[in-house]
């Protein structure tokens, strides 16, 4: 791992220059492209941020619903064990096990966290609504 650049730097970087001198610059598909690109960066950068908290607070809501389990170590396992336990927990709702009001809460919080990695601005417009 290197000191610097850091990722978040390299990363600004290449979307600095995307916004600032490709977009503005580019018309048609190709600036569409280029604007689709420095959105992916700033998810990229925002999933990047936020990984290990979003992680840690899905897998305990999973824990709450379907028992404690064992925490995976790497964030890679991580995320694999929670699509697995996201499987169990959607079997669960279609057998209607559970408590409905837990789940949707739970629901609901892991939706939004996504959303605040994937298009925060389409949360605040849908609290606005």
């Amino acid at each position: 791992m290197q000191d610097r650049p850091t990722y978040d730097e390299l990363l600004a970087l290449v979307e600095a220059f995307l916004d600032e001198e490709i977009v503005p610059n580019t018309p048609g598909s190709r600036g569409f492209h280029a604007r689709v690109a420095v959105n992916a960066l700033r998810i990229a950068r925002r999933e990047l941020e936020s990984r290990d908290e979003l992680l840690a607070a899905e897998w305990a809501g999973l824990d709450l619903l379907l028992g404690a389990a064992e925490r995976p170590d790497t964030a890679a396992a991580l995320a694999h064990a929670i699509h697995e336990r996201n499987a169990d927990l959607c079997e669960r709702i279609r057998r209607r096990e559970g408590d409905g009001a837990e789940v949707l809460a739970h629901v609901r919080r892991t939706v939004a966290d996504k959303l605040r990695v994937s298009d925060p601005g389409l949360l605040e417009r849908s609290r606005a609504i």
